[in-house]
């Protein structure tokens, strides 16, 4: 499998330099010299289950599927990126959807839905890829490609990042009324996806929650039974006969300030709609000396 090609940074005045010059907004020097690195790759494992959007089975007695699969991915210092994928084939949804699937005799293979849409699904895992990112030789953070001395001096200051985060949008041309969610949907990425110091995890976590529609929800666990504090974003979109909205339900390990787990899914007036939800377990998150592979059966 070939990956796209890695983003281009916009050429734009706040664009080279821009993380050293948030530092400078702070009123703080700039660092001598970044943090070494604490391994040979930034790396992420996250196990994802996605609900398929259409149904199987029979009409008179459907079922729906939920696909799930691996990735991984691995940031060398120098940028250098590699990504892992597996699928872990689909199984069906919940206890119902199960007796629903046993009674279509149990299939492992799927090719086509109730509507007549083919589909290529299976029960089996696939045999998994890794490559290289082509390209890639910085690390990408709100439209905006950074040196890894850039990302280690990002702003560790919450109003600051904030502020950082909002010029990035404005040059990468996000709509003024747009700027605030895109702001909370950027900020979680910094919870994992880049190997910033804890004081910028801790700062992107305090700054997320100053953001509008966004609030806690005490603890919980996630799917690996760990503990975490509960952050919810809901986004409203106004449509011409009906109101839409996508809750995001985040789970943050606030010790080590990274985050654990992100359920997605979207609502028409009230009502779930259906395939349009998604979980994420961020299984694995931090420095590692172990070569970029395969991602493996979990």
């Amino acid at each position: 499998m070939k990956l796209a090609t890695a983003p281009i940074r916009p050429l734009v005045s706040l664009g080279v330099g821009l993380a050293m010059g948030a530092t400078a907004l702070m009123g703080a020097p700039e660092a001598a010299a970044a943090a070494p690195p604490e391994g040979a790759y930034w790396h992420s494992r996250s196990l994802m289950t996605l609900t398929h959007p259409w149904r199987f089975g029979s009409r008179s007695d459907p079922y729906a599927l939920v696909q799930r699969r691996v990735s991984e991915s691995w940031q060398a210092p120098d940028g250098r990126t590699w990504f892992g994928f597996r699928e872990l084939g689909a199984l069906p949804k919940s206890a119902a959807d199960k007796k629903a699937w046993q009674r279509d005799g149990s299939p492992s293979k799927w090719s086509e839905s109730i509507d007549g849409k083919t589909v290529k699904l299976s029960a089996t895992p696939a045999k998994g890829s890794m490559n290289p990112v082509r390209g890639q030789n910085q690390f990408f953070l709100g439209g905006q490609n950074l040196t890894y001395d850039e990302v280690q001096r990002l702003p560790a200051d919450p109003g600051t990042l904030k502020d950082w985060l909002r010029r990035a949008g404005q040059v990468g041309r996000v709509p003024s009324d747009a700027l605030d969610g895109w702001v909370a949907g950027t900020l979680p990425e910094l919870l994992h996806a880049l190997p910033v110091t804890k004081e910028v995890r801790t700062a992107a976590y305090q700054a997320l929650l100053t953001m509008p529609d966004v609030r806690t929800d005490g603890v919980a666990k996630d799917a690996m039974g760990r503990s975490g504090a509960v952050v919810l974003i809901e986004r409203k979109a106004e449509g011409t006969k009906s109101k839409s909205t996508s809750r995001t339900r985040l789970i943050v390990d606030t010790g080590r300030m990274v985050l654990l787990s992100r359920a997605q899914k979207a609502l028409d007036d009230g009502k779930q709609v259906p395939g349009k939800d998604s979980s994420e377990t961020l299984v694995e998150v931090g420095w590692t000396n172990t070569p970029p592979a395969v991602p493996a059966l979990p």
